[in-house]
């Protein structure tokens, strides 16, 4: 193998396929990217058999070859080299030079025969939606996986495509979030739950344009297809929860409030109960007012904000921190807070935008 690439370009691949390198595996090869050139491109691909990302780029190739090279050290040195043409070459020990200005360096590689093959979904389903679209969904739901191992498939993601929509779920337990996405095409009504790891760095790989991406489906995986950049995820499996009976479908008590005053109220109630790590805020709602109170050894605190109120009065307590998580994903003036009872989970919207996204989250009982 013996290629001239550039190496800016070459940085940012690299940059992109660690994020799929495996670390602590009992593998080796899984910490290597694999480098492969043929018909003037130079293909940088990396996985730990759960993600697996490929990009290529432009080169000059002389010859065609393949090789795996340590991940984690490339990374760093290409990194320092990227404002130079660099030449790649693979000696018949498996040893690939890096030539730049009037430096060189040499590495060992591995035997690419022993790189895992990555997943072909040759007669895949598929859709196309816009990438920021798709980017805005996973931002605002993955944040609400489960960690807890004891129930795997709530570690990830639900995709659910139908013929106008994109709905994504995420949940644990304590709270959920939903959002619902336009697509601009299907081949076929389906679903999948995509690892949270997975879907988030399939978000940070997404530009924020409304370009169109492709993402197929088959069997156990999701190919994502940005063109020069492919990113493969194993998918969970299994049943996810009917999310659907958890959401309530009538409230008692409905109220609007400013979101930026709301988030305000809530970080300093929430200093008290983070000092007694349970993050307990009251929310006592009547007579047109919120006030939020938290207390623990050190003092307490009480916030007062005016709102509107359609319905009875009520208390409750909720863990503020998941609040809060949701708040930094709100993107108008007021929000929407639906509840049932003190007992009952509760529906938080931003106000006027009801059938984009939803978060319910369950409150925490109180002391009689």
């Amino acid at each position: 193998m013996k290629l001239i690439c550039n190496g800016n370009d070459l940085s940012d691949a690299v940059s992109k396929v660690l994020k799929a390198v495996g670390t602590k595996t009992a593998n080796p090869i899984l910490e290597g990217i694999k480098l492969r050139a043929e018909s003037g491109s130079l293909t940088l691909t990396a996985t730990d058999t759960e993600l697996s990302i490929e990009k290529s780029i432009v080169a000059d190739v002389k010859l065609e070859g393949e090789t795996v090279v340590p991940g984690r050290f490339f990374g760093e040195f290409v990194r320092k080299l990227n404002k130079e043409q660099i030449t790649l070459v693979l000696n018949d020990k498996n040893q690939l030079k890096i030539m730049y200005e009037e430096s060189e360096g040499t590495l060992q590689c591995m035997n690419p025969s022993d790189f895992p093959q990555i997943k072909e979904l040759s007669a895949a389903q598929s859709f196309s939606v816009a990438k920021n679209e798709l980017r805005d969904l996973i931002n605002k739901i993955a944040f609400s996986v489960s960690m807890d191992d004891s129930r795997p498939m709530l570690k990830g993601v639900l995709l659910e495509i139908n013929d106008e929509t994109l709905t994504g779920v995420a949940l644990d337990g304590y709270r959920l979030a939903k959002c619902v996405k336009p697509i601009e095409s299907t081949t076929a009504m389906m679903s999948a739950v995509v690892p949270a790891r997975c879907i988030t760095e399939i978000a940070k790989l997404i530009d924020d344009s409304d370009d169109a991406v492709s993402i197929y489906i088959q069997r156990n995986y999701l190919l994502v297809d940005l063109i020069h950049t492919r990113i493969t995820s194993r998918l969970l499996d299994g049943d996810y929860i009917n999310y659907k009976q958890i959401i309530p479908s009538s409230f008692k008590s409905v109220v609007t409030l400013p979101a930026e005053q709301f988030e305000a109220g809530l970080e300093r109630a929430i200093l008290l109960a983070r000092a007694d790590k349970n993050n307990l805020v009251k929310f006592d709602i009547r007579d047109g007012i919120m006030q939020l109170s938290s207390s623990s050894d050190i003092g307490n605190i009480t916030e007062k904000i005016v709102i509107r109120l359609d319905g009875d009065d009520i208390t409750i307590a909720f863990n503020a921190r998941y609040f809060t998580e949701l708040l930094r994903f709100v993107q108008c003036d007021n929000i929407v807070i639906k509840f049932t009872t003190s007992v009952s989970p509760c529906v938080v919207v931003p106000s006027g935008t009801e059938d984009d996204f939803l978060y319910l989250i369950l409150p925490v009982r109180m002391a009689s």
